[in-house]
This record gives C-alpha cells, structure tokens and sequence, in this order.
C-alpha cells in the first residue's frame, strides 16, 4: 500500500493551533501592501500625470496590489561592433571545454560564451571521471564578474607593474638565500604545476613546498599512502553497491571531494526489482542522511566505536537501540559480500585504515586509479603555523589560500605573519592573507587561465581562457616561469609537457577541444620533502593528533561541515551562493549552530516564527579550550544526534567581501588539529537573530497529501500500482472516474498531437537535492539576487526550488502500525514527536509545472500569461501589470513578482547593479523590471534554438538535444526533458513508469511537469 505519511516543512507546522500557519495557508501574501500611504494622497495622486496603463493599474485590477507594479523599464542602447571579430557570430553561442580547479571543487566543464563574454558553466558530458559539477561550480562564472577583484600587483600597498614587481620578488628571494622559505599553496592536482614548482625549488633550494588543504582529508590520504604507497583518495562507482553503510561521511555532499552522486543514484532506481540499500549514522542532518533508507542518530564517538564493531569488533559498548543498528547494518555488509561498501568521514587514521581494509575486496572502491583532488598534510601544516609563530620560517609564499583566515589560530599566526621578513600572496582579492603581505601579486580566475589537472589518476584535463583577463593579473605559474628564466609562457610549457608524454602522439588539438582525455602515461609528480629530519611524519593509527579532539573538556561534540552554498569559502562574495537556500534548513544569507531539541531545551535556545512566518533564535556563545566564537544563532535542527551540535566553515570573511556578503561566523578558530570534531561548550547569550529562512513559504496552501509519494520496495514489487501510486478519482454520473480522464475536463481539450509537446520528469528517488539545478536557472534566466531582507519576507526570485519535506516513522510499517492502532480521539502527536528527533526527509523540485489546464491563465485581466502550442505556459511582460492575480490561483505558488527594479538599483547593490556583474547576463533572456511577474518558461530560449538549428540544417530533431537549464545541470539524471509527440524519447518512456505520478494531480490542472515517486529499501538484515 501507498505510504499514509504525513509531511512538514517546519515544527511549525507540527502545531495544529498556530496562527501563523493558519495565515500562511489562507492568504498569499500575508504582509500588508501600503497602498493608502500613495492612494489616500490627494495632492500626490493629482499631482501624477496617469497614462491609460496606470490607470488600468490603480483601478480596473486589484489596486492594492497593483499599486506597486509595473514601471516601464530603463531603455539601454547598444553600441555595435565597428569591426566584427572573425570568431564572433553575434547571437551564436560558443562553448569550449576548460577545468575548474580552486583546490576544494575539481570538474571538467563546458563554458558558454556568447559575444566574448563566458555566461554560463555546464557539465562536460564527455568527462566520466570529472569531479562534482555542483551549486558553485555553475556560480563560479559569477565570481569571474567580482567588481572586488584585485586590478594589478601590489608591492608594499602600493601598485606596481608587472616588472617592478618581478624585480622586487627577485630582490627578496635573493636576500632569502639560506632562511627558510615556505610555499604554501592549493592542492592543483596538475602535472604541469607540480613539475614548475620542483623546477621552482631546485633554483631556491631555501623554498619548500607544502600543501594546505583548507579542509583537511590528511587522514584519509594518510591511510591510503600507508597502505597502497600512494598519496591520494579511493575512489567509489555506488551504482555497483547493493548495501552502503556511511558513518558520517556525507558522499552526497562534499566529502572528499563529493563525486559520487550520479553512480548512487543509478542504484537507487528500481530495476528488475532492486535498489540499494542505504544505512547512514551521524550526528549532523546532511544530504546523504536525507536519502538513507536508514539514518541512525549517532555522535561522533559513538561512530568511532561504530567503525570497530563494523570491521569485527563488539558493539557491546553502545547504547542498546545502536548496537542493534549497528549489528544489522552488519549482517547486511556481510551478505552483500564484494558487493558492500564502508565510507566514514571521521579524521583518525586508524578509522579510516579500517574502512580501506573492510573495502579491499569490494567492486565499488577503485584503488588503481585513485583521486588526486587532496594532497595536504596535517603534521606539514602544522609544522608551517608553528614555524612562522616562533620565527623558524622567515619568509611565506602563498597561492590559491587564504591562512589568516582560514588557519585555527589565526589570530596568533596574523600575528607573527606581519612579522615575517618576506610575505608574498597570489590572491584574486585583497583577502584576509594578502591585505596583510607586502607584495600581492593579482592572480586571474580560472576562467582567464591556462592550466591542466589530473583529477583522477589516468585521466588529464585542460582548462583555457575563455576571455581576455579583464584586469592587470597574471597566473602563478606564468609568475614561477618569469623567476626561473623559463620561456616564452605557462600556455606552451603546457603543450611542451603534454606533447612529451600525456598525450601519447595523440592530437592537442582534438585533446583542447574535448577537454578531457584519458592516458596511461605516468607522470611523475613533485616530492615533497619535510622541514627537517622526521618533521612531518606521516600518522598513523596509533600516532594520531585529530583523535585528541574528543578528549577535550567539552560538554558537546561538534561537528564543523561545508554547506552546500558556500563551501570552503573562497566563493563568499559570491550573492547567487548567498541567497542560495539551505537544502536542509531551507535557510540563506548566514551560517548558524544547529542542535537538537532536546539540547535546545535544556540550554533554553529556541526559534519562532513571527507574523509573516519569518524565523527568529536564540544566540549562543561557543568556547572551545580559550577560543570563544561569540553570537553565534542557532537552528533547532530535526535530526540532530543529542550532545551533538553542527556549524558550518567558509563564513564569516570580511576582507575584500562587500558589505551584503559579510555574513555569519567564522568556525575555522575552532577547527582545531584540522579535525572537524570537536568538544566544546555552549553558552545562550542576549540578542535574537533574524534569518533568512524560507522554510514555510510556499506551503501549497496547506495541502499534504499529493505532494510527496513514497512506498517501500517490497509494496513497490508486491502490490497492484493502484495500491501505491493511484490516481486521484471524481465523481461523474454518480460513479468515480480517475481525473485523467478526459470525461473529468471541464475545458476545451487543446491540440496536444501537432509539433512539438515538452514534458519535463523528475525523479525523487534520484534527486539527492543538491540545488545544482537553480544557481544553473539563476545562470540561464537572468533571475535577479534581492538580499536578505526580502528573502525573510519571502521575496525571493528563484524560478525553481527544492523543497525539503520531513516525515515521520522510521519504518513505513512501523507509521502504519501506530496510526491504525491510534486510541480514540488521539491526534498525529504520538507520531509526529519521535519523529522529530529523527524524521525522514524528501527533497522535490518544484518549478512552473507548465499546466495544460492553468489556473493562472483563466484569471489573468490582461491576457498576460497564456498556453503555448508547445506545451509552455508562457509570460509575456510586457502585458503584466501586476495583479497577481495567477499567483494567487495558483496551487503550487511558483510565480514570483518583482517587488523592486533589481538592475541598477543601489538598493539592491548586487551584480545586476554595476557594469561587471551585469557581463554575465544572458542577453536571450530579458530582464524584467519592477512590477512584472515571472515564472519558470521551461528554458523556452533554449528549446526554440534547437528547433530553429535544426530546421536551418535541414534535419530531424534527435531525443536529447531538447533540454533546459535545470535538467542540463542535473548530474544524477534525476531531471529528464523532451518531446512527448516523439514516441521513442525517453521523456515518453518515463511518463509510461508506474513510479509517474503529478503533484496535486486532483486539482485537473493536467501539468506537463511530472514526478517519479520515492521507492525506500526498507529490508532489514
């Protein structure tokens, strides 16, 4: 049977009494419009000269929401090109395959360009080994518009050319001759770097090199190079797995390097009646625990021990309920046999020497060709800090990191770092680090760059510029080439190495334009070489400095994490990463503690929901030995382990980061030993935060069947589909009949069969809810950043959100049970409540779902919105005048309206208010101004291009080249588009799925956009 489930957004909605709820479900837009502040103006509304389209506005179509609408918008001429480029088409797009490599997010992608400019990042479809193309990956193209970016080199606060600044680095390194320099830098994972650098070395033999990854997997690389010789990460196909057990490794998100999505999804699609079964225990809600068939609550000692009883130790010393978990899970790797597989993020090197061995025989690990993306070490860094701390280090060069910053001591080592006789930077903004070093040297992005990348053993890369640098920078490696006498430039001393062994007589030509390409060639990288005789060693299981974080004197373990949006922080001014919501929390503009209720309670913290459903919470002060991190906000987070707190890295930054973007806290102080566990101690303090948090918008106006469905895999193969997935029925002369049927329409049918119908699918159980897809939608659609203030009014302009959706039971049978023996007048209480403390969670995109029967288009005064013969159901601005009036009858409340003019508005001083960040628009799609509404159109730019390419070539269209932005930045597949007239398209094959099922399908809105249910592997051992 189908799953009797009931879903939430928010504990809010948990209380059956609450007023605000309640508003939020009756009305669309609960906050007042100040309509008699202009209206009841006499001498303002006389004094106004009316044209017949305001007066429409102010009269004819609901004033009160009318009044604030439409503007014409600013008109901006054009200037065209005097002499046309011979490689520019105007309007043609161009597109050229490149690397994104900032030593935390490693991809192989495609750049868009059009007219000179890079407007869009997508995936390279030709990379099968090339890292997480993920939410900043695809807003990295904003970053390269930074009106903050540094413009040239900079000696001594002053700037300098090129060559003066040459001349001063020479100078100095001379002068360095015998004391002891460090280059600090990202891990590049590049042959060409690696051998510059030694080439680098070998001329200043004083400079060693030392790799810092800002966030540390030297535990992990640690175990890996004691075992198989090598200093890299294991990879991991899941689509091979049929049981995966994680214990706190989030492979969803960014654990190591976060690749893995696209094969676990493939095993989570049913096939030949099978799915994988996935079993995760942690402490932190994450994207990974939100897609678990089983999530155990567990903090992080508990999951050391966890680690021993499931490589054959005892689970006797574990809490009754987890030692039961934890001998299950067991008894499920074991009979999956080779195909099992064991992942733990926990810094030891004994815990993850365990997962190596429990792995050695596994078909899902690939130790041969393992990962490159990390190469730091604990002990190395820590001997740096220490160093330049006590003044054994004299001098430091830093690239692509930022240590003031990011370092635990920071305060301390900024400290000593102004102290140091030589400070040079390679930074792209006058950050934390170079505002602080005598010489900066201004690097380019990567989008401006030449370079190459060996992201998985085996497999090479190039990146190229896909622009001319738009500022007086220069790379690193052009810098290193300057300083060593080497010629003419990086760009041929690529080629030069490529051509000598990578490409193996291949072409460079046919290499540069893939982008990718697979070699056996072996490269020989750089030898590090410690600071001195046994500095630096390797640890060990035994000699372990992260496992001395949990004998610290604390009363909470926690957990430091890289959110979704912001990552390690490099890409903190970045307002499309900002304003990027939370998957889980649902939250942006900040990072924040998150804690249980139970903790919560005892601590005295809470959160509240205020009048228009915005959330407020308590402040707390975090202390850790004699750091303190003060007034840090706190989310009651669902899910959260008891004694376990959660905060995320990458916030924080002040320097260079513009006024809107100086958000949250800086959790790096507390990243102690590079361990992201932690003993600390918590403290509530005064003041009460206001969050961005859109958690209870879009509430589908109450509505909680028909949203999500799910049902188990044993129903899923047992029973009939109208068991598990049936269709709504009406009634109809006194019989029920489903509302698919055409005999349910109470419309003129339109003509579906004639050109082309686009239908787009989603599949839940393939969405890992990543948000990809909407920073691409921010990219493709021009979709405007209004700021934090209008996101906690509920303003924001995103085209496509994921909602999170929590519920309750940890098993299906175990819900069902509860609620067919609920007493007499027992409410949901009983279920709801335990499930609080660990409820299982379902993410679901939801755009315009493109209604062949629009409750939008009936209502709109004007005739703005309207149905396409293609299936869309499209917008035209020029015609709104603001009603709101779809929005409103509209059951999915998908609609946005432009409060604001965001273009070139110093109110809304993000990328669309200056020229730079103004060059990544898309100039196929409009900018819409104040007053108009504005939906998701299905990417329709992109799908008349396709037609119209190929009509001019003369041939029929192929299944696959109609997509849109969202389903083209969907690396798990989980989003699928095409045309539904064309009978052997794989959108068809999809429709025909038993899984398909619309939302709100009883409404007879008959949407173009659909969904495949949730099928859970609830099997226990």
């Amino acid at each position: 049977m189908a799953s009797n489930k009931k879903y939430w957004k928010s504990v809010e909605e948990l209380n059956e009494d609450s007023v605000i709820v309640k508003a939020l479900r009756d009305n669309e837009f609960v906050t007042e419009i100040p309509t008699d502040e202009f209206l009841g103006n006499k001498e303002v509304l006389g004094a106004s000269s009316t044209t017949r389209r305001d007066f429409l506005k102010y009269v004819g179509f609901s004033t009160a929401a009318a009044t604030l609408a439409a503007c014409e918008g600013p008109v901006v001429k054009s200037i065209p090109y005097v002499v046309l480029p011979d490689e520019i088409v105007p309007g043609e797009a161009n597109y050229y395959a490149s690397t994104m490599a900032d030593g935390f997010d490693f991809a192989n992608v495609l750049v868009k360009t059009r007219e000179g400019r890079p407007i869009k990042i997508q995936k390279n479809d030709l990379a099968q080994n090339g890292g997480s193309v993920n939410a900043r990956v695809h807003a990295s193209i904003l970053s390269l518009y930074d009106k903050n970016r540094l413009t040239g080199p900079m000696v001594d606060g002053n700037q300098v050319s090129w060559a003066e600044f040459d001349t001063a680095v020479a100078q100095k390194l001379d002068a360095m001759a015998g004391k002891d320099v460090v280059l600090l830098t990202q891990t590049f994972a590049s042959p060409s770097t690696s051998k510059l650098i030694s080439e680098f070395t070998a001329k200043y033999p004083n400079v060693r090199h030392v790799v810092y990854d800002t966030v540390s997997c030297s535990a992990a690389l640690d175990a890996f190079q004691a075992k198989y010789g090598t200093r890299a990460l294991p990879d991991y196909d899941f689509s091979k797995a049929d049981v995966i057990v994680s214990v706190g490794a989030d492979f969803l998100g960014d654990w190591q390097g976060g690749s893995y999505s696209k094969g676990y999804a493939q095993g989570r699609i049913p096939k030949n009646g099978k799915i994988s079964r996935h079993i995760q225990f942690e402490a932190n809600l994450t994207l990974t625990g939100g897609k678990a068939d089983k999530r155990v609550l567990a903090t992080p000692t508990q999951q050391h021990q966890i680690m021993k009883a499931l490589t054959g130790g005892s689970a006797s010393g574990l809490p009754q309920h987890l030692a039961a978990a934890v001998n299950r899970a067991k008894a499920q790797l074991q009979s999956a046999g080779r195909r099992a597989i064991l992942v733990t993020s926990l810094p030891d090197v004994e815990s993850q020497t365990m997962a190596l061995n429990f792995n050695s025989n596994s078909e899902v690990i690939d130790v041969n060709k393992p990962l490159l993306i990390r190469q730091g070490s604990n002990s190395e860094v820590m001997n740096v800090i220490n160093g330049v701390v006590s003044g054994t280090i004299k001098g430091l060069i830093t690239v692509g990191v930022n240590p003031v910053y990011s370092f635990p001591n920071n305060v301390a080592f900024a400290e000593a770092y102004k102290k140091l006789e030589m400070t040079l930077a390679f930074a792209m903004r006058m950050d934390e680090t170079a505002s602080l070093s005598k010489m900066v040297a201004a690097t380019p992005h990567y989008l401006e760059s030449w370079g190459d990348a060996q992201i998985k053993k085996g497999t090479y890369s190039l990146m190229q510029p896909t622009i001319r640098p738009l500022f007086n920078t220069r790379q690193f490696q052009d810098c290193l080439m300057q300083w060593t006498g080497k010629a003419p430039n990086y760009f041929n001393y690529i080629k030069e190495n490529w051509t000598a062994s990578i490409l193996e007589g291949g072409s460079w030509n046919k290499a540069l334009e893939a982008g990718v390409l697979a070699s056996s060639a072996e490269v020989t990288m750089e030898e590090l070489k410690p600071a001195a005789e046994g500095a630096g060693a390797m640890e060990t299981s035994t000699t372990n400095g992260a496992l001395s974080a949990l004998m610290q004197d604390g009363k909470y373990e926690l957990t430091l994490y890289t959110s979704t949006g912001l990552g390690d922080g490099q890409q903190a001014n970045n307002p499309w990463l900002q304003e990027f919501p939370d998957p889980l929390t649902r939250a942006s503009w900040d990072n924040y503690l998150t804690v249980s209720a139970a903790d919560a309670e005892e601590l005295g913290l809470e959160n509240y929901h205020v009048s228009n459903g915005a959330l407020n919470g308590s402040y707390v002060n975090i202390s850790l030995g004699n750091i303190k991190v003060e007034n840090v906000p706190v989310i009651i987070q669902p899910g959260q382990a008891k004694g376990s707190v959660g905060l995320a890295l990458g916030y924080g930054k002040t320097a260079a980061i513009q006024e809107e973007m100086q958000t949250g806290v800086n959790a790096y102080p507390l990243y102690q030993n590079f361990s992201d566990i932690q003993k600390v101690n918590i403290e509530k303090t005064s003041g009460v935060h206001e969050f961005a948090c859109v958690q209870l918008q879009s509430t589908m106006a109450g509505r909680s069947n028909e949203i999500v469905k799910e049902t188990t895999l044993e129903i899923f193969n047992t029973k009939n589909i109208s068991e598990w997935n049936a269709v709504p029925v009406v009634d109809y002369d006194h019989a029920p009949i489903e509302v698919r049927d055409r005999k349910a329409d109470i419309w003129s049918p339109f003509e579906e069969t004639v050109g082309h119908h686009f239908n787009l699918s989603i599949d839940l159980n393939s969405c890992t809810g990543c948000g990809a897809c909407v920073i691409a939608c921010h990219a493709e659609n021009n979709i405007p950043v209004v700021g934090k203030d209008e996101v906690r009014k509920f303003r924001d302009m995103h085209w496509l959100r994921v909602d999170r959706y929590y519920s309750a039971g940890e098993t299906f049978k175990e819900e069902i049970e509860k609620l067919e023996n609920l007493p007499a007048f027992q409410t949901y209480e009983t279920v709801e409540v335990p499930a609080y403390e660990n409820p299982q969670v379902a993410f679901q995109p939801v755009m315009c779902q493109h209604c062949n029967h629009a409750p939008c288009e009936t209502v709109c005064p004007v005739a703005a919105t309207s149905h396409g013969r293609q299936g869309q159901n499209q917008m035209a601005y020029n015609r709104c005048v603001g009603t709101r009036y779809c929005a409103n009858n509209c059951p999915y409340k998908v609609r946005r309206f432009n409060w604001f003019l965001y273009s070139e508005n110093d109110e809304f001083d993000y990328n669309m208010n200056n020229d730079l960040g103004r060059m990544v628009l898309n100039p196929d799609v409009v900018v819409r101004s104040r007053g108009v509404m504005e939906k998701c159109t299905l990417c329709i730019q992109m799908t008349q291009k396709t037609i119209l390419d190929a009509k001019r070539e003369g041939r029929a269209i192929k299944d696959g080249e109609f997509t849109t932005a969202c389903a083209n930045a969907c690396e798990t597949g989980a989003m699928v588009f095409g045309d539904v007239n064309d009978e052997s398209s794989e959108i068809v094959k999809m429709k025909k799925d038993n899984r398909m099922y619309h939302l709100l399908e009883s409404t007879g809105t008959r949407p173009n956009v659909f969904y495949q249910m949730i099928v859970k592997n609830t099997t226990e051992a």
